[in-house]
């Protein structure tokens, strides 16, 4: 039976070591405040060994590459005298993500929590089409066919959605105020029937 610093062996084996040459060539372009190369790598693995999980890790070349520059982050902390030379490279530590940052990620999920908001505001049919057409990725016919409509009700129904969403959005995500059959989408009772047929 396999024991868990065997798999975390096998692990640094297989999903680390291959990334040792990108590593070692990374780390020669920064500051490293006196460290050896191989001693960063060295308290790397270590690191990576003795952590008490690695299945939350789903890019191990960009998390290995964090904790070399944590390595020589710490290393730079514990000096006395921190060279100056040193000070502007420690931005050069960060590597670079495919994953969005924590903000990224709140405004992402702000922007699609306003999307929707948008979106249930749109009348009723246009809506219907709306979220079949750009939500579900039903065909223009497939929606025409599902909602009793023809194509050409749909791509005005479409074209109406877009219009007044991008009204929305040109007033800074604030309901335009608008009479009541005004372009924004509050369509008068004659104006809602024509737009539902």
């Amino acid at each position: 039976m396999v024991g868990v610093s065997d798999e975390r062996a096998i692990w640094l084996g297989r999903q680390v070591l291959p990334h040792e040459p990108a590593l070692r060539g990374w780390l020669k372009r920064r500051n490293l405040g006196g460290l050896e190369i191989d001693d960063v790598i060295q308290e790397t693995y270590t690191r990576l060994f003795q952590a008490e999980s690695v299945a939350h890790i789903h890019d191990a070349k960009n998390y290995a590459f964090q904790v070399a520059g944590s390595v020589v982050i710490d290393h730079l902390r514990r000096m006395k005298v921190v060279p100056i030379a040193s000070v502007p490279s420690m931005d050069y530590l960060e590597v670079r993500s495919d994953e969005p940052s924590p903000e990224r990620q709140v405004i992402d999920r702000d922007e699609l929590t306003r999307l929707a908001e948008v979106i249930a505001r749109l009348p009723g049919k246009i809506r219907d089409v709306f979220l079949l057409r750009r939500v579900h990725g039903f065909s223009q016919r497939e929606v025409a066919a599902k909602l009793s409509l023809a194509e050409s009700t749909v791509e005005k129904h479409m074209a109406r959605g877009f219009l007044i969403m991008s009204e929305y959005y040109g007033h800074g995500g604030n309901v335009p105020s608008h009479p009541s059959n005004s372009r924004a989408g509050k369509a008068g009772p004659s104006d809602q029937t024509k737009m539902e047929r």
